[in-house]
């Protein structure tokens, strides 16, 4: 199966998402029920991490090191990051459309979160990890640029028990639809 940019980003805005089955052979997958990060009041964290905001441990950065970001969230025991999509992620951060948005301590890249923007949409593909609490302070500060740039949609694709810690929520098929149609008509960035 070959894909190209155009192909990839009409997927996406359609409501698809690529993931790579056991063997490595890349499909496009959808969901029932979508998980969304709340963009409003209904966002919030565990109180142990406001002590590691208040201690400003981390400083923040987007696409410093778009491939360090993709190569943690693909270093698991088992993961649908394969290299192929790796190199797909590359393509589309060269074409303005993947992000990776990086904690760091110190020179070090201490997590990150990796997405796909179209419009008023981010598209959460991954997030990872090299220092505790650094995947978790990458997700409240993206909450708040993506509020301050005018996001409407924050797509989690499918719901776990460490996306609900931060307020996630699922919804059906359809209401997922009119939402991603209404973010696709805003203009934002996150450059």
């Amino acid at each position: 199966m070959e894909f190209d940019i155009p192909v990839i980003i009409q997927g996406y805005a359609q409501g698809y998402f690529l993931m790579a089955d056991e063997s490595g052979n890349l499909g496009w997958y959808s969901s029932r029920k979508r998980a969304l990060i709340p963009l409003d009041e209904r966002f919030r964290y565990p109180k142990s991490l406001s002590r590691v905001l208040n201690q400003e441990r981390f400083s923040t950065d987007i696409n410093r090191d778009f491939r360090g970001v993709v190569t943690g969230c693909a270093n698991r025991e088992t993961t649908w990051i394969s290299p192929k999509l790796q190199k797909i992620y590359w393509e589309l951060y060269q074409a303005g459309f993947a992000y990776s948005f990086e904690t760091w301590q110190g020179n070090q890249l201490a997590g990150g979160i990796l997405g796909i923007v179209i419009g008023g949409a981010f598209i959460g593909e991954s997030m990872f990890y090299h220092i505790p609490e650094g995947s978790k302070v990458a997700m409240v500060k993206l909450v708040e640029r993506l509020r301050s740039e005018g996001f409407v949609l924050f797509d989690a694709q499918m719901a776990n028990p460490h996306l609900d810690r931060f307020g996630a929520y699922t919804i059906d098929e359809q209401q997922y639809q009119v939402l991603l149609q209404q973010a696709l008509r805003q203009r934002c960035s996150l450059d």
